[in-house]
Order: structure tokens, then sequence, then C-alpha cells
């Protein structure tokens, strides 16, 4: 993960990255990619971009900390 977005972030040339539009594209791909019921994926990544969109994403709070000291956050301010 932390190559990906070292990548993104070269790529970007010191944009910040939008972190929703990622998990939106990135849902929405993962979401084509499954077989089967191909209109349960597109349910399941319409409603995630809406939990993305309307801010309401079960957060995680132990792992965003472990995320922050393993250094995987960029600092913008540096």
């Amino acid at each position: 993960m932390h190559e990906a977005l070292d990548e993104l972030r070269a790529r970007l040339n010191g944009e910040r990255i939008n972190f929703a539009e990622l998990v939106i594209l990135g849902a929405r791909a993962k979401a084509r990619r499954l077989p089967a019921n191909a209109k349960s994926a597109r349910e399941a990544a319409m409603s995630l971009a809406e939990m993305i969109r309307s801010r309401s994403i079960p957060i995680d709070v132990r792992a965003a900390e472990e995320v922050k000291h393993v250094g995987l956050i960029t600092n913008y301010d540096e």
C-alpha cells in the first residue's frame, strides 16, 4: 500500500491525494472484477460510494492510529 501511494504522490506532483475519490475508484474497479452476481456487486459499490460521500463510514480508530505510527500518512506540512 505504501508503495502504491508513493507512486500516486509522485504522479500528482505535490497535489493532495483525494482519499474519498481513491476509495470510490477502487470500489468500482473491484466491483467490476467480481464474478457471479454483477447486480449485487454494483449495488455494493454504490452503497460504499454513498457511505463515503455522506461520511458515514465506520472508522476503526485503533487501525487509524496504527497507520500513523507505521508511517503510511504523509506529513503535508513539510
